[in-house]
C-alpha cells in the first residue's frame, strides 16, 4: 500500500470514528432532549398577543437556563422594548478559529385546539415518528437541535468548548415582524460580531432531498393614496369631465408591468446580481413537480418574467405585486359616482445587488409620471428588508454542505428561499455571510394547525451541527 493510500484508509476511519462517536452520543441523549424540547414547547410565546407576553418572557428564561446547562459559560436575556432576546456566547480558546453566530426566535405564532388542530397546540404529543406541537418546527425545534448538537461536538471530539467561538442570538419577536431587531443588532454589534451567520429558521426540499438555502430575497412595501374630487360625485353630471381616482388606480397597476412580465419601473433592475449558469443548473437539478406546485399554491397556472423558469421566478427575481386596490362604492347593487379616493398596496420583493432606498425612490418617481393632472396622490413605504446571497463557492457554506453530507449520508442540494426576514439586518450590520441550515420540510405546517416535526430529521439537524463546528475550524482559519 502506498503512503497516500495508506494516509486516506486512516483519514476514512477517522472519520467514521468520528460519526460513530457523534451518533452514539446523540441516541443516548436522545430521549432526554425530546423531553427538554416539549417543555419548552409547552410555552405559549405568542409574541403577537400580549396576554401572553409573560410567557414570551418565560420562554426566553427556560431557554437561557438550558444554555447555561449545555455549558455556555455566557449566558443573557436581552430586554427590548417588546419581546425579549437570549444571548449566549462561548469562546473556542483558539484565537484563529472563526466565531460563528446562530440565529432563531423562541417566539410562535398564535394557536388554539378550535383552529383546526387534532390535540391541544401546547401540549406536545408524539404520533408514530412525528413530535406535534406549535414551534416543534418553526422554531423552537431547530433552535433546541443546536445545545445537543455542540455536546455531542465536544463529546465525539474530547475537547471542553467548541472548535470556533460560537454566539447564539434567539429573538422573541420573529413573528410579529421583527420591529425592534435591527436596533437591538446594531446596539449590540460588538457583541455579537462574528465571521458567519448561521440562521436555523428555514427548510428542506423535502424529507429525501437535503438542501442548503443560499439566498433569500429582500423586501419593499408601500400603499399609494389617489385623491381627486373633494367628495364622491355623480357620473352622470361630471362623468368624462374629471379624473377619477379608481380609473387611476387601476391604470397605475396596469402600468406596473410590460408584456414580458417585467417590473416596468425605470431603474428598477439597477445592481441586481444575477444568476450564473451554475447556479440555474443547480435549481433544475431539484426534483420539481410544476403540477403539484400549482396545487399547493392553489392555482391553475404558472406566470412570471418571460425566459425563468418557476424556481427561478419564486426565488432568484425580484417582483411587484398588487397585494390590494380598492375604491368607490363597494355594497350590493349600483351607485353611480365618481369617488373622491382610491389606494393601491404593494410589495416588492428584492434579490441580491438591489438597493430599497433606490427602489422605493424609482417607485415614487414611476407613479408620480402616471397620475393624471387633477389626481393628488400621497406614498408611503414600510421599513425595507434587505436581500441576502451567499455565493457557492464560500468556505463557510461549503462547511455547511459537507456537515449535512455526513450526517444525511448523500448529496446536498441547494435553494433560494423567496420570502424576506431578518437575517438580512445581520448581514449588513455585522458584516457576516448568512448560511442557512434548517431541517423542517414543507409539510411540517408552519403558522398552520397541527405543526409538526420529523424527528429522525431533527436529530439530523443535531448530527450537522455535531459536524459544522469542526469543520469550520479546519478548513476556514484566520491568518496567524
Amino acid at each position: 500500500m502506498s503512503v497516500r493510500a495508506d494516509r486516506l484508509v486512516t483519514m476514512s476511519h477517522t472519520v467514521d470514528s468520528a460519526v460513530s462517536a457523534v451518533r452514539a452520543y446523540i441516541e443516548q441523549h436522545r430521549a432526554a432532549f425530546l423531553d427538554d424540547l416539549a417543555e419548552w414547547l409547552r410555552i405559549p410565546s405568542v409574541s403577537a398577543q400580549p396576554d401572553h407576553a409573560p410567557d414570551v418572557r418565560r420562554s426566553a428564561e427556560w431557554l437561557a437556563a438550558r444554555l447555561e446547562e449545555t455549558g455556555f459559560p455566557t449566558v443573557e436575556v436581552w430586554p427590548t422594548p417588546g419581546a425579549p432576546a437570549v444571548y449566549a456566547e462561548w469562546p473556542s480558546g483558539d484565537p484563529r478559529a472563526p466565531t460563528v453566530l446562530v440565529y432563531g426566535h423562541h417566539d410562535v405564532q398564535p394557536a388554539a385546539r378550535e383552529d383546526g388542530w387534532d390535540s391541544d397546540p401546547f401540549e406536545p404529543v408524539v404520533r408514530g415518528n412525528r413530535l406535534y406541537a406549535r414551534g416543534a418546527a418553526d422554531d423552537k425545534g431547530q433552535v433546541f437541535f443546536h445545545t445537543l448538537g455542540v455536546r455531542a461536538h465536544l463529546a465525539a471530539t474530547g475537547r471542553r468548548a467548541p472548535a470556533v467561538g460560537l454566539k447564539l442570538l434567539i429573538e422573541g419577536e420573529e413573528e410579529s415582524g421583527s420591529p425592534h431587531f435591527r436596533a437591538l443588532v446594531e446596539e449590540r454589534a460588538e457583541r455579537l460580531a462574528a465571521d458567519a451567520v448561521i440562521v436555523s429558521d428555514t427548510g428542506m426540499w423535502s424529507e429525501d432531498t437535503p438542501t442548503v438555502c443560499t439566498g433569500m430575497r429582500g423586501l419593499a412595501e408601500c400603499e399609494i393614496r389617489l385623491s381627486g374630487p373633494d367628495q364622491d360625485i355623480h357620473s352622470g353630471s361630471f362623468g368624462g369631465a374629471v379624473p377619477n381616482p379608481a380609473t387611476a388606480a387601476a391604470r397605475l397597476v396596469a402600468a406596473l408591468h410590460d408584456e414580458h412580465a417585467r417590473v416596468a419601473v425605470p431603474g428598477f433592475y439597477d445592481g441586481i446580481v444575477e444568476l450564473t449558469d451554475r447556479e440555474r443548473e443547480l435549481f433544475a437539478e431539484l426534483p420539481f413537480d410544476e403540477d403539484r406546485w400549482l396545487r399547493t399554491a392553489r392555482s391553475r397556472a404558472t406566470q412570471g418574467e418571460a425566459g425563468h423558469t418557476t424556481l427561478e421566478r419564486v426565488w432568484a427575481r425580484p417582483t411587484a405585486e398588487v397585494n390590494g386596490i380598492g375604491g368607490g362604492y363597494q355594497g350590493p347593487g349600483s351607485k353611480t359616482i365618481i369617488p373622491s379616493s382610491a389606494f393601491v398596496k404593494l410589495s416588492f420583493r428584492l434579490v441580491a445587488g438591489q438597493d430599497p432606498a433606490h427602489v422605493e425612490k424609482a417607485v415614487r418617481e414611476w407613479a408620480a409620471e402616471q397620475l393624471p393632472a387633477g389626481i393628488r396622490h400621497e406614498i408611503t413605504f414600510s421599513p425595507a428588508t434587505r436581500p441576502c446571497l451567499t455565493p457557492l463557492d464560500h468556505p463557510a457554506l461549503q462547511s455547511v454542505v459537507r456537515a449535512m453530507s455526513r450526517a444525511f449520508e448523500g448529496p446536498v442540494r441547494f435553494t433560494r428561499e423567496g420570502g424576506s426576514g431578518p437575517a438580512a439586518d445581520l448581514q449588513e450590520v455585522l458584516g457576516a455571510p448568512v448560511l442557512f441550515l434548517g431541517i423542517s420540510v414543507p409539510s411540517d405546517g408552519w403558522h398552520a394547525p397541527n405543526e409538526k416535526v420529523e424527528l429522525d430529521l431533527l436529530l439530523k439537524g443535531v448530527e450537522t451541527t455535531a459536524y459544522l463546528w469542526g469543520d469550520l475550524a479546519d478548513t476556514w482559519r484566520h491568518e496567524p
